[in-house]
């Protein structure tokens, strides 16, 4: 059976090369473009992994991964914060509200595969 991820970012490219790069490693991709559309996609699915930005419109990443974290249903998903925002005060916050790994953009396609892929296997 294929893994399931979810990828949710603003960004069109990054959106479309991490859905080739994961479709190509085998995996199920679903998309949103927002924390609200991510948020309607996870009612009904419940992913292995979740890469998540955190600027983004309607609901951001923070807010998105607060409510991820209180479902029981999602308990067990690995949530990747893949953003810009590459200060230690943010990376910090990001551990703290219980992100399992925080990458930071720019960022190389092959770093991200296999963090998610590593996270998976822990």
């Amino acid at each position: 059976m294929k893994k399931k991820i979810l990828i949710v970012d603003d960004e069109p490219n990054i959106v479309m090369t991490l859905e080739y790069t994961f479709k190509k490693n085998d995996f199920e991709v679903f998309i949103a473009r927002d924390g609200e559309e991510a948020l309607s996609i996870l009612e009904n699915e419940i992913p292995e992994a979740i890469i998540l930005d955190i600027m983004m419109p309607k609901v951001d990443g923070y807010e998105t991964l607060n409510t991820i974290r209180s479902d029981k249903r999602l308990q067990d998903c690995k949530v990747v914060f893949l953003t810009a925002k590459n200060k230690e005060d943010d990376i910090q916050k990001g551990l703290e509200m219980g992100v399992d790994a925080y990458i930071t953009k720019p960022f190389s396609l092959k770093n991200v595969v296999e963090k998610v892929n590593e996270l998976m296997e822990a």
